[in-house]
């Protein structure tokens, strides 16, 4: 099994301040911690529990700054074989599709049975980057999946819908899955993995390595305008309802009548 990993670098704001900068479209990240996003590291965890199980490679592939191969040799360390960063500034970053043609250029060509993504980034929220990679990689996919079962030449796939269901799929392979958080435990990187992952392999590229035009992913292909970022004012309209039961039951059909709920 030849997998690839795609992974994501993303500020851990749980104990932040996240303040708005000047120019109304960017956050400040001085004071952010970065690291994998959350569900990518599950990704990498079920790639190698793959990997152990049917033997084969694992190929993280990542777009970001130089800081982030720190995130990616932790990876490495887990298990995974080799890596590529794609580092350029030119990328639009923030959209989902300029994200996934990105990938793509790293993956098309090459050999490989598995695609393993995240099924959502944690900072902002989207959730589209493995579905388009499928469809720019020619492949099926299967999104928010909460258990993988590797079959000869297919793979069932266990997917989370709404209100707690699951739907089972069968995909021939090649494929793309989007991983769901709780699909496995994901390991802690040993002291000897971690030593090992300094000798892999963690080639940088841009966008000119990879043969895609600028124009293809820049902020002039993107069809997202960020056009403002604020913080949520944050206002109490709760009503506490005193009483006896009788009285405040009236007293709440009342506000729910006014209100043209009932």
């Amino acid at each position: 099994m030849k997998t690839f990993v795609c992974i994501k670098y993303v500020p851990d704001t749980s104990e932040a301040e996240v303040k708005v900068n000047p120019d109304g479209t960017s956050v400040d990240s001085s004071r952010f911690s970065f690291d994998i996003n959350d569900a990518d590291n599950y990704a990498v965890e079920e790639s190698v529990l793959i990997k152990e199980a049917h033997g084969g490679s694992v190929t993280i592939v990542s777009i970001g700054p130089k800081e982030s191969e720190v995130m990616i040799r932790m990876a490495l360390a887990k298990g995974a074989d080799n890596a590529v960063r794609v580092e350029d500034s030119r990328i639009a970053a923030y959209d989902p599709l300029m994200v996934a043609r990105t990938l793509a250029g790293v993956i098309k060509g090459q050999e490989f049975d598995l695609v393993l993504t995240g099924c959502m980034a944690s900072d902002d929220g989207q959730m589209a980057t493995g579905v388009a990679l499928a469809e720019l990689l020619g492949v099926s996919h299967a999104a928010m999946v909460k258990k993988l079962e590797i079959l000869d030449g297919k793979v069932k796939a266990h997917r989370e819908l709404e209100g707690g269901l699951m739907e089972v799929v069968e995909l021939s392979l090649p494929a793309v899955i989007t991983i769901q958080t709780g699909i496995n435990e994901p390991r802690y990187a040993p002291i000897r993995g971690i030593r090992e992952a300094q000798k892999k392999e963690l080639k940088v590229v841009n966008l000119d390595d990879l043969g895609i035009a600028a124009d293809q992913v820049d902020v002039s292909a993107s069809k997202i305008v960020l056009e403002k970022l604020y913080i949520p004012e944050v206002v109490s309209k709760a009503e506490i309802i005193e009483g006896e039961p009788d009285e405040k039951a009236e007293k709440l059909a009342s506000i729910l009548v006014k209100g043209g709920l009932v």
